[in-house]
C-alpha cells in the first residue's frame, strides 16, 4: 500500500482515503460481524489430526489486496505462459516423452513418482486438457518482481472463499466499489461449468450434463464441493451415488439414471477408481476409468495431473517452460535446491537455519521446516530426515515476501501475503481476475496457509 520513500501507492489512493474517514471502532465491528456472516453461512474448513477443533473459520481481512490493471495484466500473461507449458508437459510425459528424450528432465522423476499413473500412458482426454483448473500460487519479493511459489494442478481449492470474501465486501462496503474500478470475480460458478462443458466427451449428445463428485462431509474443502455445485446449478455426488453402465457415468436420481458427461472431481487419484487404483476405496466410482478411456466421460483435472504438483518437478519449471514455449518464463521460479543432489543437500545441510525446506509431495505447509524460525532442536531432527531420505526434500531461500495491511486494534499493520489466481482450460484460458490472497496474520510469520493460522482478505483487479 505505501512506497518505501513514503506516500500511498495509486492503486490504493482511493481505499486510503475512504479508510481515512472511516471510524475505528465501527471497522473492528465490522470485522466481528463479517465473522458471523461466515460462521452463519457455515464457511469453514477441517483441520486434520486435531480432533479438538477439527472444523475452522477461516480469518477475514477487511482491508483489501489491491492489484493495479497494468501490475495483473504483467502476471495474466506469464501465468498463461506458465499454464500452456504444463498441460503441454502432461501430454508429452503421457505420450511422446520428449522432454526426457531431450535429458532435461530426469526419467527418475517421472516413473519413479508416487504421482504418475502408469494407467494415463497413452492416452489424450477429450480436447487434450489435463489441467481444467489449476491455482497457481504467487509472491512478490519487489516492486516488479514475482515468483511462482507452487503450481496446484491437482484439485485446487480457495476458490469459494474468494467468491465469499468478495460477496461480503460488497454487501458491508458498498460505496467501496462504487469509488473503485474493481474486475468482477462472480462470473467464475458461470465461467466454470462452460469451461468444463467445451471438453465433453466424444460420447456427449447435446448439452453436456456436468456434475462435482465430493469425497462427503467429512473432507476438509466439502463447504466449497457443495458452494460450487450450488452456484453452477449443477448436482454433488459421492461414489455411493454412481454407476457405470452401457459405457457412461450414470447417477442415480429420482427420475431414473441420467448420464454425466464431465465429472469435476474432488477426490484424489488413488480413490477414484477401486478397480484401478486402491481396492478398498469407497469414495470413486467402480469402472469410472475404463469408461474415460473410451471416451465416455471427462473427468476434469484429469488423473494423473498430480506429477505437476510435486516440488522435484517445479524446480525444472523453467525449463519445462521453455522446452514448450520456446521462450523464456515470464514468471520465475524460487530459486529451489534438490536435495537429492549431493551438492545441494551438503549445502542445505549447512545453511539451514536460512532456508525454508519442504516436502516434495507435501501441501498445506505440512512436513516443511522455515530455518529462521525453528530452534536448533528443531533443525537437528530435520537435518536427520535429510540425510535419511534426501530425494524427499527440496530447499529454497527465505524470501523477503511482499506485505499488505491489516486491521489490528490499533489502526492498520503490515502482513505477508501470497496468491492464489484461478485458471480455467478448455478451449481457451480463461484467467478470473483477483483470486485468493492467504495473509500470516501473525507478525513476522511467512505461513499463510489458512491450516497454519492464516486467513484470506478480497483480491481486488482494478479496471483502469
Amino acid at each position: 500500500m505505501l512506497l518505501d520513500g513514503g506516500g500511498v501507492r495509486p492503486a490504493y489512493q482511493r481505499f486510503e482515503d475512504w479508510f481515512d474517514r472511516q471510524d475505528h471502532a465501527a471497522l473492528i465491528e465490522k470485522s466481528t460481524e463479517a465473522e458471523n456472516v461466515f460462521r452463519r453461512t457455515g464457511i469453514t474448513f477441517n483441520v486434520y489430526g486435531q480432533e479438538e477443533a477439527a472444523e475452522r473459520l477461516i480469518p477475514f481481512d477487511l482491508v483489501p489486496r489491491i492489484i493495479s490493471k497494468g501490475e495483473w495484466d504483467r502476471l495474466a500473461v506469464g501465468i498463461e505462459q506458465r499454464v500452456w507449458a504444463l498441460n503441454a508437459f502432461l501430454a508429452d510425459i503421457y505420450n511422446e516423452k520428449e522432454i526426457i528424450k531431450a535429458g532435461i528432465v530426469p526419467e527418475r522423476l517421472i516413473s519413479g513418482n508416487e504421482a504418475y499413473l502408469p494407467q494415463m500412458e497413452g492416452f489424450r482426454p477429450p480436447a487434450g486438457v489435463y489441467t481444467h483448473i489449476i491455482g497457481t500460487d504467487i509472491v512478490r519479493t519487489a516492486e516488479d518482481q514475482f515468483y511462482v511459489l507452487e503450481d496446484n494442478a491437482r484439485t485446487p481449492s480457495g476458490v469459494s472463499y474468494m467468491l465469499e470474501n468478495r460477496e461480503t465486501m460488497m454487501q458491508m462496503f458498498p460505496e467501496l466499489f462504487a469509488q473503485n474500478r474493481v474486475q468482477p470475480v462472480e462470473t467464475y460458478p458461470h465461467d466454470l461449468r462452460r469451461s468444463l462443458a467445451a471438453v465433453a466427451p466424444p460420447a456427449c449428445e447435446g448439452v453436456p450434463t456436468v456434475a462435482i463428485l465430493t469425497p462427503g462431509i467429512h473432507n476438509s474443502a466439502y463447504y466449497e464441493h457443495a458452494f460450487l455445485a450450488d452456484n453452477m446449478g449443477v448436482e454433488l455426488i459421492e461414489g455411493s451415488d454412481v454407476v457405470t453402465m452401457d459405457g457412461r457415468v450414470k447417477m442415480r436420481t429420482t427420475a431414473g439414471y441420467r448420464t454425466i458427461d464431465v465429472l469435476y472431481r474432488r477426490v484424489d487419484d488413488a480413490f477414484l477408481d477401486p478397480l484401478a487404483f486402491r481396492p478398498e476405496s469407497v469414495l470413486g466410482i467402480p469402472g469410472i476409468m475404463d469408461v474415460y478411456k473410451r471416451g465416455g466421460v471427462t473427468i476434469a483435472n484429469a488423473p494423473g495431473t498430480g506429477i505437476s504438483d510435486d516440488k522435484a518437478i517445479y524446480s525444472y519449471m523453467p525449463d519445462i517452460v521453455e522446452f514448450y514455449t520456446g521462450k523464456p518464463a515470464i514468471l520465475q521460479n524460487v530459486p529451489t535446491w534438490r536435495c537429492a543432489e549431493a551438492d545441494s543437500l551438503a549445502y542445505v545441510l549447512e545453511h539451514l537455519a536460512e532456508l525454508v525446506v519442504k516436502e516434495v509431495h507435501g501441501s498445506g505447509g505440512y512436513g516443511m521446516l522455515v530455518g529462521p524460525a525453528a530452534s536448533k532442536a528443531e533443525r537437528e531432527v530435520f537435518a536427520a530426515k535429510l540425510r535419511e531420505k534426501p530425494g524427499n526434500y527440496i530447499a529454497q531461500p527465505t524470501l523477503s515476501l511482499s506485505t499488505v495491511p491489516i486491521l489490528v486494534d490499533k489502526g492498520l499493520a503490515p502482513r505477508h501475503v501470497d496468491l492464489r489466481p484461478f485458471v480455467l482450460v478448455s478451449d481457451k484460458i480463461r484467467i478470473i481476475p483477483g483470486g485468493l490472497t492467504r495473509v500470516a496474520l501473525k507478525e513476522g510469520s511467512l505461513v499463510v496457509n489458512s491450516s497454519q493460522g492464516g486467513g484470506t482478505k478480497d483480491t481486488w483487479v482494478l479496471k483502469d
